[in-house]
């Protein structure tokens, strides 16, 4: 029984390709639509969308450096009831993570879904990507991934992808049902499917597609990809640490910050359907803000900017991937993603636990342990 098969590649042409394959998976009798990126009429635009004709998948582009959205948002939005058929979701390994603990947090379902993970090849900031793109948004996917797995680097045109996929550790969707491999792969000749569940593994026999053998080379481009990313991620959280490593500096950090809560909106795994700082509660009485001046005799206006964000901490710590969305949603560019990854390193850390990983494993403060944490409650 094959459990991977090839797609062939004509004259190099991995989108082309892309696009035969997902028309391949939405002509199954049993799939009702793909949700897959694609590129919009709007100049340099590269957005999730649901497809039922295959006709319309012309414009599929999987491999854009682009990342305007965490789509775990959208999947959760399309499963949190039954959709009455199944869908085959195309995403990122950091979007089917954050998609993973919506699940388990009960704001979403994987019954009516395949997931198909791409390796990831990362992606530019919003800014970046639409002048990049500007009016030939597929030749820059093109370049882009031409230079990627040619060995020539991310960098185009004097910028490189973000601080969130340079330290991505996971650029491989190892959780879903299938996976479509491009590290360590002869991309010239053919695409790597493997089912990695027996959902992949069923839709893989259905496929007719020639059986394919693991690359020899892959494990090993796999892991010196993963070594490069561990060790700028180790840099950065040691940075980060310097940077906003007490309550002053985080003051300083985060001086900029104007409260628009662009990084609650943006960030997948922030599910709350109220956020306490939209409500009454930090919709402070005028004489409120005088008293404060008067105490200090100076206050930062808006008020409330670093308390936010350490809430927001102390609430996602346990859930963060690492997508970046909180940064790259930020009207005045701060690092916002350095902080919170920093801080999710150290807390999945001390609960054993890694946000995305598993469906099974329950995330902290989900069920009592009694073995947990028995130095500092003081339990023998």
């Amino acid at each position: 029984m094959a459990t991977a098969v090839k797609i062939d590649v004509k004259e190099q042409n991995l989108l082309g390709a892309f696009q035969g394959f997902f028309k391949i998976l939405l002509e199954l009798e049993d799939i009702h639509a793909l949700l897959v990126p694609q590129q919009l009429p709007v100049k340099g635009s590269v957005m999730p969308t649901l497809v039922t004709d295959p006709d319309q998948l012309d414009g599929v582009d999987p491999l854009a450096p682009a990342f305007p959205l965490n789509a775990a948002r959208v999947v959760s939005r399309l499963t949190r009831k039954p959709m009455g058929g199944k869908v085959v979701a195309v995403l990122r390994p950091c979007e089917i993570r954050a998609f993973i603990e919506l699940v388990k947090l009960n704001q979403g379902s994987t019954e009516e879904l395949i997931l198909v993970g791409v390796d990831c090849l990362g992606a530019y900031s919003n800014a970046d990507y639409y002048r990049l793109a500007g009016e030939n948004p597929r030749e820059i996917t093109e370049r882009f991934y031409q230079n990627v797995l040619g060995g020539k680097g991310t960098q185009m045109d004097g910028v490189d992808i973000t601080a969130a996929c340079k330290a991505c550790e996971h650029p491989i969707p190892d959780q879903a049902d299938l996976v479509v491999g491009l590290y360590g792969v002869d991309t010239q000749s053919g695409l790597y499917v493997e089912g990695k569940t027996p959902k992949g593994e069923d839709l893989i026999q259905r496929l007719g597609l020639p059986a394919a053998e693991t690359p020899p080379s892959r494990e090993g481009a796999i892991g010196a990809l993963v070594a490069e990313r561990t060790a700028y991620r180790d840099k950065m959280f040691a940075d980060t640490r310097e940077a906003a490593g007490s309550l002053d500096q985080m003051a300083e950090y985060f001086s900029h910050c104007i409260n628009c809560y662009n990084c609650r909106v943006a960030c997948p795994v922030c599910y709350c359907k109220e956020c306490v700082f939209v409500t009454d509660v930090f919709y402070h009485e005028p004489a409120q803000y005088l008293k404060w001046s008067r105490r200090k005799g100076v206050i930062k206006m808006p008020t409330d900017t670093v308390f936010y964000h350490l809430t927001r901490l102390a609430h996602m710590s346990t859930a963060c991937v690492g997508c970046g969305q909180c940064s790259n949603a930020c009207p005045n560019d701060i690092p916002v993603m350095e902080v919170f990854r920093t801080m999710a390193h150290r807390t999945q850390q001390a609960f054993e636990y890694e946000a995305g990983k598993s469906l099974e494993e329950k995330p902290p403060l989900s069920d009592f342990r009694e073995a947990e944490f028995e130095e500092v409650v003081g339990i023998s």
